[in-house]
């Protein structure tokens, strides 16, 4: 499989600025490369990619828990439900024909007390109504299923979760994008938007030399994730500004190879926690880790593995998983996830994918996070569907 290096380039005015695209995608992130490959699958479209990374996939896409989730947990109409499970289904079925690397190892849900157990039943019923194949598994027969694993009163068991190398399937993403004659400008950071009688002026700044253009763009599509707020804000008029949050998570490495557990471990989600809850998951090698935990910071740059939560995420960790020696734990890496809404904050976003009223052809994707990697492929053909009908 294509790795990225092949027709990448510098943002110059020499190679890029004097072409004409329809799109132009801000952000290189999986999201951005799924939508630049679904635009440049149409015949006439010229699509360009700006990122400002050196390479693409640098921040969220990069950093989070490479799960394949199954679509259980978002209100039935929502789109987080709808793109998460058809995303799912593109996952297990085109991507994984092309080779990208993934593993449907299932996951459990596990409940504690009454109250949490309700909620799995919840969960379970309203799986049926939207197709996602679930079961209720007794505790007693977990047991013999996965002995290191402690449910108090039950578990719900999701077949179709997997596992996802993210870097793989950014490379499928790209390869398609680049078959199609796609365009990927790194190094390029956006510092403005003008809109035109025809379309966009796009001035970007590159960060590799001391060089300033402009591209002329029929569209634009905003799917800059973490710093996405920002480039909504350059082109909409103030009364229409947005803010998005950080929620730094923290993922802690387990430093043992026994005991060992076979599939993703979830408990249930804490009331009032913005989160799935500090969760085991698993690389494709088996390897476990368990997080993120969240802690709210102020930059997107903030990358540094914390262990302010850790004392909290051992005690969440140890009801479901109660082997585990502390000492056994140290942070591995962080990832930041943009939300919509703040601390203190407990009602439902959904993504934000919209064309913007009076400025059309701009999509703006806001608050893109979990479960954007899953969702990523659907939404690339979302994104199409505003263009194209």
């Amino acid at each position: 499989m294509l790795r990225f290096g092949s027709g990448i380039r510098k943002f110059s005015s020499s190679s890029i600025a004097r072409a004409d695209y329809s799109h132009a995608i801000i952000g290189g992130g999986v999201v951005g490369l799924a939508i630049a490959a679904e635009l440049s699958k149409k015949p006439g479209n010229k699509v360009v990619i700006i990122e400002k990374n050196t390479k693409v996939g640098q921040e969220t896409s990069s950093r989070n828990s490479e799960v394949i989730h199954a679509g259980l947990y978002y209100p039935k109409d929502s789109l987080k439900t709808k793109l998460c499970i058809e995303g799912k289904e593109l996952l297990y079925r085109d991507a994984f024909r092309a080779g990208v690397e993934m593993q449907k190892c299932g996951k459990w849900i596990v409940a504690q007390n009454d109250t949490e157990d309700a909620f799995i039943e919840h969960l379970y019923w309203k799986s049926q109504d939207l197709g996602v194949k679930t079961e209720l598994i007794p505790t007693y027969k977990g047991q013999y299923i996965e002995a290191a694993v402690h449910a108090e009163r039950g578990i719900l068991s999701s077949p179709t979760t997997g596992i996802i190398s993210a870097h793989s399937l950014m490379d499928y993403l790209y390869t398609v994008f680049q078959e199609n004659d796609g365009e990927l400008a790194v190094g390029s950071e956006v510092i403005g938007i003008e809109k035109n009688n025809d379309g966009y002026k796009v001035h970007a700044k590159s960060t590799l030399e001391d060089e300033d253009v402009v591209i002329e763009v029929d569209n634009v599509v905003n799917s800059a994730g973490l710093y996405a707020d920002k480039i909504s804000n350059m082109l909409l008029p103030k009364d229409r500004h947005v803010k998005q949050y950080y929620a730094k998570g923290t993922y802690f490495n387990f430093n043992n190879s026994f005991p060992e557990v076979r599939r993703l471990i979830y408990p249930v989600p804490a009331k009032g926690v913005k989160g799935l809850g500090t969760h085991l998951t698993l690389g494709l090698d088996g390897q476990m880790k368990f997080g993120p935990d969240i802690e709210w910071v102020d930059s997107p740059n903030d990358y540094t593995p914390s262990v302010n939560n850790l004392d909290e995420a051992y005690k969440q960790i140890i009801r479901y998983f109660p082997h585990l020696v502390k000492e056994d734990l140290s942070p591995a890496y962080s990832g930041i996830r943009p939300k919509l809404i703040g601390p203190g904050d407990d009602s439902f976003q959904d993504f934000v994918i919209r064309e913007e009223e009076g400025f059309p052809g701009f999509v703006n994707l806001l608050g893109i996070e979990s479960p954007g990697l899953t969702s990523s492929m659907a939404i690339g053909k979302y994104v199409a569907n505003i263009y194209h009908g």
